[in-house]
């Protein structure tokens, strides 16, 4: 099947850049897929309300999950599925419960710990306040409000001239070593009062203030306030916060859009993306990858169009997921930390991940998947396999294989300072992966 030419990567990157800086938390990410989604004819669906049973694209949002699909003119009966998994949290730093603290003539956050960060990288930057307040509303109704600041916080270091070992190797205590501060007086500001102030409409799109005696929850965490940016000698790289995963978010938003523009898949199987939630600390909640939500969705899918529950098992032996998760490229002054055969070097095409243990989900006849949408695409990859001293991470990929017992693949964009506040990537990778996606949707 051919394919249109990978797009120009400089355009991919600066189109990438507008998604990182639009998503500062995952239910951003799940606000600005929708709305690149339904600006390009998608309708929204409620969870709450019977499933469409016309051809076409649609997409809801469950908190920070966004989930979409493109029901072919000629829907069959146990159609298959090509999904599309990927994530919308990245590592950071959540407001606890009585977040306004501080002492000693600073204001400080009090915050948790969110996945895996790369803490020393959180030092010394301007950081932004980002994510969902829950509300009570003017009538008495619960409701929802994103809400982002510009930067407010930062979390100093120690002053080398108070501790002369700190580059002998520096060690953070999460407690009280890693508490922001954002403002300066003897009494601690209200922060949630802030977020308030900054709160926009039920619809997402105009300011709304609220009260902070309104403001009955939040799930507001830190984010990087640097817009990424592309560097380099020839502005080949990307650098920016979230890389890790809203790059295959933004992927697979664009690549479900164009798909959709050019028919839909040759085979006729319902095209899906599922960006999860909750992915960086372990997917087990309703909007993660080891809830119920994606195999809900193909379930209501498989049942609006008449398929009996026989027909929706053999749509699912049908189907194959690829799993899009950001990897590791060779660190050039880490090399020892990697496998000593298998080196995925910058610009030279997204990561084809294999795991002997299934931490990912990759095996023989899923690798020959994503070969074919490679070459469908005219794109390079590489393979990733972990250094045997080195253990490596997991993904969503064996998840959705047990729950759904679907083929499963993991691929991803290769990085360096993965889990850092901002990482980097090369910019032709991040066009090819978006390319690759696309093929595998139209295959």
């Amino acid at each position: 099947m051919t394919t249109a030419p990978i797009p120009d990567a400089r355009e991919h990157a600066l189109d990438l850049g507008r998604f990182l800086a639009a998503s500062p938390s995952s239910f951003h990410a799940a606000a600005e897929g929708a709305r690149r989604l339904e600006a390009e004819g998608f309708t929204p669906v409620r969870e709450s309300e019977p499933f469409p049973t016309a051809p076409g694209g649609y997409f809801l949002r469950r908190d920070g999950a966004l989930l979409a699909w493109v029901q072919p003119e000629t829907g069959q009966r146990a159609g298959g599925f090509r999904v599309l998994g990927a994530h919308t949290d990245s590592p950071s730093f959540k407001l606890k419960p009585h977040p306004s603290t501080g002492s000693l003539g600073w204001s400080q956050l009090g915050v948790e710990v969110y996945g895996g960060a790369l803490l020393n990288s959180w030092l010394d930057r301007e950081l932004r306040l980002a994510g969902r307040l829950a509300v009570r509303e003017e009538d008495g109704s619960l409701g929802q409000r994103l809400v982002a600041t510009g930067p407010v916080a930062r979390i100093p270091q120690l002053a080398i001239h108070l501790d002369r070992t700190q580059n002998e190797g520096l060690t953070l205590d999460r407690q009280r070593h890693t508490q922001p501060i954002w403002a300066a007086g003897e009494e601690p500001q209200d922060v949630l009062a802030h977020l308030g102030e900054q709160a926009l409409d039920a619809a997402g799109a105009h300011p709304a203030p609220v009260a902070p005696e309104r403001v009955l929850g939040w799930d507001v965490v830190l984010a990087d306030a640097q817009e990424p940016r592309l560097f380099g000698a020839k502005e080949e790289f990307l650098a920016a916060g979230r890389l890790d995963n809203l790059s295959s978010v933004h992927a697979g938003v664009q690549a479900l859009i164009g798909a959709a523009a050019a028919g839909g898949s040759a085979s006729e199987q319902t095209l899906v993306l599922a960006a999860f939630d909750h992915e960086e600390i372990g997917s087990s909640t309703r909007s993660g990858a080891a809830g119920p939500i994606l195999e809900d969705l193909l379930v209501r899918i498989s049942a609006a169009r008449g398929d009996s529950p026989e027909e929706y098992r053999r749509a699912l032996v049908a189907s194959v997921c690829l799993s899009s998760d950001a990897g590791h490229l060779v660190h050039p002054n880490y090399s020892g930390h990697h496998d000593p055969v298998n080196r995925p070097q910058p610009g030279r095409g997204p990561l084809l991940k294999i795991n002997a243990n299934q931490r990912y989900a990759t095996d023989a006849v899923g690798a020959a998947v994503w070969a074919q949408a490679c070459r469908d695409a005219g794109a390079r990859y590489q393979e990733f396999v972990s250094n045997n001293d080195v253990p490596c991470g997991s993904t969503i990929g064996p998840i959705t294989a047990t729950r759904l017992g679907m083929r499963t693949i993991d691929v991803g964009l290769g990085l360096l300072s993965m889990h850092s506040a901002r990482e980097m990537c090369h910019i032709e990778d991040a066009a090819a992966l978006g390319a690759v996606i696309e093929a595998f949707y139209r295959a």
